[in-house]
């Protein structure tokens, strides 16, 4: 008689949603498709975690699953801006291309992941919307509304970094990638311009412009204006900040087993 094999119990790794862009490609007959980076990806599961592509709805109980199926969220970036009504101003010169149906879905994720405590970093537009969530505002355009910033849409190889940030030291930020100077990549032309209420910044550039924010009040709530995910080659002290992100994620799903 065979003898049956131990089973062997496999710890789950954090379930991590990731937001995904929406394109249409040219031609009379294209059909809308989701796109991913997959540099996201493949941050999430070197970090430890399962990465969960989040299509967009607008239905609550869909939302809702989401909510009860991730341990943590990375609102990724894109090639569009956030719309200003969303922060009680009018579109000015310089506004870039907007994705209403995308924010729209984010917006509305975000805010319910906040207001759970569920682990969230928020990349490039994604650290944007984040200030928009807690009542913050944006530059429309850096180059325009404020003359004294460097060039901050690199046309270079995103996998190099561009210029450097300081990062403030005590900060969740600074526990993943040590504080100081941090090289990063920069591919943004809209930043903070007022911070959201609760928020802090922990990362600014040489020009002053603010790199990153936080919650202090959150497991992690992170903010980056770069792309973490694109350095982790040239500067693989990026990693941390997924690292972070998945292991917040990690305390959150064993609490809740163990609730």
């Amino acid at each position: 008689m065979t003898k049956k094999k131990p089973t062997i119990a496999v710890k789950r790794r954090p379930f991590i949603g990731v937001t995904l862009d929406l394109t249409l490609p040219p031609g009379t007959n294209a059909l809308p498709r989701y796109e991913l980076k997959r540099a996201y990806t493949d941050a999430v599961i070197d970090a430890g975690g399962m990465p969960i592509l989040l299509p967009y709805t607008k239905d609550g109980s869909m939302v809702e699953a989401y909510l009860g199926l991730i341990e943590g969220l990375v609102v990724t970036g894109g090639a569009f801006d956030v719309p200003p009504e969303l922060y009680g101003e009018k579109p000015r010169q310089g506004l870039g291309q907007l994705n209403p149906v995308r924010t729209q879905f984010e917006l509305a994720l975000l805010e319910q992941v906040l207001d759970r405590d569920i682990p969230v970093l928020g990349v490039c537009g994604g650290m944007q919307l984040m200030n928009v969530a807690f009542g913050g505002t944006l530059y429309q355009d850096l180059g325009r509304e404020l003359p004294s910033a460097q060039v901050h849409e690199m046309k270079g190889d995103r996998r190099l970094p561009a210029h450097e940030v300081s990062v403030t030291a005590g900060t969740l930020l600074a526990a993943a990638t040590g504080p100081g100077s941090l090289m990063v990549n920069s591919t943004h032309h809209q930043a903070v311009k007022r911070l959201g209420g609760g928020l802090i910044a922990s990362a600014v550039a040489g020009d002053g412009v603010i790199e990153a924010i936080e919650a202090p009040d959150l497991r992690f709530a992170v903010g980056v204006q770069w792309h973490p995910e694109l350095l982790v080659k040239s500067v693989p002290i990026n990693r941390g900040l997924y690292r972070g992100l998945v292991r917040a994620a990690g305390e959150r799903l064993a609490k809740t087993k163990a609730s």
